[in-house]
């Protein structure tokens, strides 16, 4: 079962489309000009998306805050009454906090205090350019850091896709900090062997974009009403997880919004596209999506404490999945309900018309449902 978990994550990974890269309103010489490298007093290099960059997005008018970490801004959404019972918000890669947009408003509207954090290099948080800082030790830590400075109680996790692997990290190894959880597509992979590179990566990167530019953005069904594969058998698209890693290293048109575009159900707008991009206008910026992958090499051995916990953990757990995806998602939602007691009777969910990233297809669906396992699951 750990393996299947392995591979679904794997294949959801590398299941992008590339498309070209524009802006709306937020494009300006501003935005694109390039940028001042400043270092924090530990030595950390690292640049600032500028804030006109993220002029005009649609369906995001939120104010960041911002809370100094190792020198670093950490960016973060804090929406609705801050006394209420507060909502963390989780993203992966290559999204940021925009991904939410569909769900702040509508948890907000319920009571909640909605917090959505920027990961490190992603959204509106700094950026440092040396990709060897962003580790999942440093993903991990920044996150207990912010729940800790914002003495943040009675709190209920939603995570999704690498979100989902730090939240559940932190779930299995500090359980009193979440009194619930809610996981979409995403889960947490037993890692027991790193993925090697392609032996010719500027071809292995032609031939994995060659295969990536089928997928339309309109998505097509997966499965047939039975649940059966409708995907033609292509030997695991693009040769497997150390092509994707060294696709999004080193493949010089590699843009966030491609993966966005691929794995959600339905078309995305320009504006909505030009947003998932808008952290990222130079190629400086990028070390934070572009390293993302290559977390999984790191992680042989590192998870299995973690798993541990969730083993034991017996607060409510929901999943919240979208099936439509190139991959047997079932598998990882599975692993989840059968290990971690909490789930155990819960109203866990399955989307046929939602793809990974199910907040851009069914996000007010999804707020409701995390609204309703709330008010089910009372904290005694």
């Amino acid at each position: 079962m750990f393996k299947k978990t392995l591979m679904y994550i794997t294949v959801v990974m590398i299941c992008v489309m590339p498309i070209s890269f524009s802006l709306s309103a937020q494009e300006t010489d501003d935005c694109f000009a390039d940028l001042e490298i400043m270092t924090t007093s530990d030595g950390i290099e690292f640049v600032r998306t500028p804030d006109v960059c993220f002029d005009n997005l649609p369906d995001w008018d939120y104010e960041p805050q911002y809370l100094e970490i190792d020198g670093l801004r950490q960016a973060y959404v804090d929406e609705g009454p801050a006394d209420a019972d507060p909502i963390i918000l989780l993203h992966g890669q290559p999204a940021w906090s925009y991904l939410y947009r569909y769900m702040i408003p509508e948890l907000v509207e319920d009571g909640y205090r909605v917090i959505a954090m920027d990961h490190v290099g992603m959204g509106r948080s700094d950026k440092p350019i040396d990709i060897d800082y962003h580790s999942f030790e440093n993903h991990v830590n920044r996150l207990e850091i912010l729940i800790q400075e914002l003495e943040l109680t009675n709190l209920t996790l939603f995570a999704q896709d690498w979100g989902s692997v730090i939240g559940l990290y932190v779930t299995g190894t500090n359980s009193d900090l979440f009194d619930r959880v809610v996981i979409g597509n995403g889960g947490m992979p037993i890692v027991e062997e790193v993925a090697s590179l392609p032996e010719d990566i500027e071809a292995s990167n032609i031939d994995f974009h060659r295969t990536l530019s089928l997928i339309p953005a309109n998505q097509p069904p997966f499965y047939d009403a039975d649940g059966n594969s409708l995907l033609p058998d292509n030997g695991g698209v693009g040769g497997g997880f150390g092509q994707w890693i060294a696709y999004a290293m080193y493949y010089e048109d590699f843009r966030p919004s491609s993966m966005l575009e691929a794995l959600t159900y339905n078309a995305l707008t320009p504006e909505e596209l030009a947003a998932y991009d808008a952290p990222f206008p130079t190629p400086i910026t990028m070390a934070g999506p572009r390293s993302f992958p290559s977390l999984l090499n790191t992680l042989v051995g590192v998870l299995e404490p973690a798993q541990e916990g969730l083993a034991s953990y017996d607060k409510p757990f929901l999943t919240i999945f979208g099936l439509n995806e190139p991959a047997d998602v079932t598998a990882a939602q599975n692993w989840m309900i059968d290990t971690v007691p909490g789930a155990d009777g819960q109203p866990h969910h399955l989307f046929p018309d939602a793809s990974h990233f199910l907040q851009d297809d069914k996000g007010i669906e999804v707020a409701e449902m995390v609204n309703q396992f709330i008010l089910d699951n009372p904290i005694e």
